[in-house]
């Protein structure tokens, strides 16, 4: 009865990160001895950028009026400031340098060199407001104007030539749910894991830590590596011996947390994301010939007893994890690195 009830737990878990919600980070699993909580603006940066289109697909530029990139174009962005969220960062930036109130619709991308900096990308509409005219021009921006992506254009950098191209496709056919922050607290940054692992028939299983009950694993980014090395730490505790024989694929998030109101207690964010555990392609033995391998068989054995692996029985959360895992209908996150 204990054991179906824990069963029942971990359902949970898996059907409120599949629908997009989260939970509080209330301990991590690994690296909680990474130092102290992060800092914004003093050992992380969170960078916010619009993809704002109107009724002709034209896309919101802004000119520049930073020295090193003066009169040139580029997406309406910038950093966050400490005590705001994410949501009110874009607003912020938006109505700052192209003079728009707007709404965000959903997260496109999140791109990120390792935990100490981290880019939010939006797709988000106008809700009100006025283009910013030359007239207005301050130390934010010089004006504004919307962009065909034919007429020439002086941009400060073609990196958002893929972000547009991005956020006009998700208009004409979305590709994941939409994905918004949620107001929750974390003291670091952190990846929660639903890490799979699915065999030939289908069969797919869970990694869990036991203790204190059964939970999905949490880790802390290590700031020398990408985000997403947290999930790496995670299996290389739980199965060293298999670590190697096998890649670690973060295939996006569900969702991702953040509460800011706390500064220097709570500038974390948790990215809540789907992993799966994939045999090497190429696996040769001592004396180096290729080896077949055995896709229909279970997951690599535990070796730590703090973890074990969770055999998803729920028809409709396995179609879903199944699904997600072979079409990465989820958000993206991308390493600068």
């Amino acid at each position: 009865m204990e054991e179906r009830e824990e069963e029942r737990e971990v359902e949970r878990q898996l059907e409120r990160l599949l629908s997009g919600q989260g939970s509080e980070v209330t301990a991590v699993d690994v690296g909680s001895d990474q130092g102290r909580p992060v800092a914004l603006r003093k050992t992380v940066t969170y960078i916010v950028c619009g993809v704002i289109f109107n009724d002709k697909d034209e896309v919101l530029m802004v000119q520049e009026a930073k020295q090193e990139c003066y009169k040139q174009w580029y997406l309406p962005a910038g950093r966050m400031e400490v005590g705001e969220s994410i949501e009110e960062a874009l607003r912020r930036e938006v109505k700052e340098e192209a003079g728009f109130d707007c709404q965000p619709i959903t997260l496109l991308l999140v791109q990120e060199q390792g935990p100490q900096w981290i880019r939010f990308i939006f797709l988000a509409e106008v809700t009100g407001g006025s283009i910013k005219c030359v007239c207005d021009a301050d130390q934010e921006s010089l004006q504004a104007c919307w962009w065909d992506r034919a007429s020439p254009l002086p941009l400060r950098g073609r990196d958002i030539l893929r972000l547009i191209d991005s956020g006009l496709k998700y208009r004409q056919l979305p590709w994941h749910p939409a994905c918004l922050p949620l107001d929750l607290s974390c003291r670091h940054v952190v990846q929660r894991l639903v890490l799979v692992f699915t065999n030939a028939q289908d069969h797919i299983w869970v990694l869990l830590v036991q203790d204190p009950a059964p939970h999905l694993p949490s880790a802390v980014a290590v700031k020398t590596h990408a985000v997403t090395w947290a999930a790496n730490q995670v299996v290389q505790e739980a199965m060293p011996s298999s670590y190697y024989e096998h890649d670690v694929n973060t295939l996006g998030v569900f969702s991702l947390q953040h509460g800011g109101r706390q500064p220097g207690k709570t500038d974390g964010v948790c990215f809540n994301t789907l992993v799966a555990l994939v045999p090497d392609r190429v696996r040769r033995g001592e004396d180096g010939r290729r080896l077949d391998r055995v896709e229909s068989g279970p997951p690599p054995p535990v070796e730590n007893p703090r973890y074990r692996w969770y055999r998803v029985q729920n028809q409709t959360i396995r179609e879903k994890l199944l699904e997600r895992t072979k079409n990465t209908s989820i958000l993206p996150i991308h390493s600068l690195y």
